[in-house]
């Protein structure tokens, strides 16, 4: 897949190593200094509409590209999208990518798009799908990007869908009948949800909020294509897109920066709040009742905060393998961030970054 693609918006496979020795292969990229999530995270970082549009751009163009040469990438997310000095944006990770339409034999998997950002015919059992998984990940990322934080963080695969369904409405009865969607007759909502997208986010310029209306319809072909929103309103009128050079340079930013930002400060808060139950203990001794009652409530306390939802159990793919050549098995849960993740037998994966390339081990 990543041979077929060749443009500026796309990473590009530079190169492969392979060892004789421990049979390892390594794929080389190019060095990215950031990734989208993570920049948006940054504290004292916000970006302006002019900003928005080119990124935006950027990543529809990467996506036409995709597209044109019938991939679906199937898991478009702010920390898959990587970001050079300049202010350049490519799509990376393409591990869950495949073809579709004429190309694609088999039926598709349902299994696929980090969850904040999976379309509802997902959820709902679909195999057999095109661009538009791609077009509602989009629509999600524009909405971030306006709102500063993901607009649908659920923690299961029925919360999502229940998440989705509040904001942009329930299917008509036509689409209901017409999809035959595998899971229909288990999710689908006794009374029809009605669309608040315009009121949720009332406060995005009205050209913006027109393509996300458009992104995040619940029926896939009202989503469009990249060329259509390309041609929307939000980039025809200003402010118009910023040129990439133009924009603000940053320190390097990622996701798993904001991760340690979040770890550290939930680390400082329970020290903090240890500090004060030890104070309040040396202040007064508790009844013997209240004593025994403390240790249930602090795990009950814990248990709440610090909650991880397990998903159904993972089959294999439909579509074969995944795309690093493994069948996938095991547990698929949910951590904070939104992202499956993957427990019980998977090949090992590392990465190692230099200041010159990325470079991604997996197996010959």
């Amino acid at each position: 897949i990543l041979r077929r693609l060749d443009h500026p918006n796309v990473m590009k496979l530079q190169g492969l190593i392979t060892s004789r020795v421990s049979g390892s292969m390594y794929l080389i990229f190019e060095y990215m200094e950031h990734d989208l999530a993570g920049l948006a995270s940054t504290p004292g970082v916000k970006f302006s509409e002019a900003q928005i549009k080119c990124y935006m751009k950027q990543l529809l163009h990467g996506l036409e590209h995709c597209h044109s040469r019938g991939v679906l990438h199937r898991d478009i997310k702010g920390s898959n999208l990587l970001l050079d000095h300049n202010n350049n944006l490519k799509i990376g990770d393409f591990g869950l990518a495949n073809y579709y339409g004429d190309q694609q034999k088999q039926p598709l998997t349902s299994r696929v798009v980090t969850l904040w950002y999976r379309p509802p015919e997902l959820l709902l059992g679909s195999t057999e799908y095109g661009v538009t998984v791609d077009m509602w990940s989009t629509g999600c990322i524009l909405a971030e990007l306006f709102n500063g934080k993901p607009i649908m963080p659920g923690r299961t695969e029925v919360e999502q869908l229940h998440k989705i369904f509040k904001l942009c409405g329930s299917p008509s009865e036509d689409y209901w009948k017409r999809s035959k969607l595998p899971h229909a007759t288990i999710f689908k909502p006794q009374h029809p949800y009605k669309r608040c997208v315009a009121e949720t986010f009332k406060s995005l310029p009205s050209s913006a909020l027109a393509l996300v209306e458009a992104l995040l319809a619940v029926e896939p072909d009202a989503r469009g294509t990249t060329a259509d929103a390309l041609q929307s309103e939000f980039f025809t009128t200003k402010p118009f897109a910023s040129d990439p050079s133009s924009l603000p340079k940053y320190q390097p930013r990622k996701e798993i920066d904001a991760r340690l930002r979040d770890e550290e400060a939930r680390r400082k808060k329970g020290t903090s709040s240890k500090q004060n139950e030890l104070k309040q203990a040396s202040k007064a001794v508790p009844a013997p009742d209240a004593n025994a009652e403390l240790p249930a409530s602090i795990q009950k306390r814990q248990g709440q905060s610090n909650q991880i939802s397990t998903s159904e159990m993972l089959n294999p793919d439909r579509d074969g393998t995944a795309q690093n050549g493994y069948t996938r098995y095991g547990m698929s849960s949910v951590n904070r961030n939104g992202e499956s993740v993957m427990r019980g037998s998977s090949p090992p994966r590392k990465e190692l970054r230099s200041q010159r390339s990325f470079v991604q081990r997996g197996a010959a």
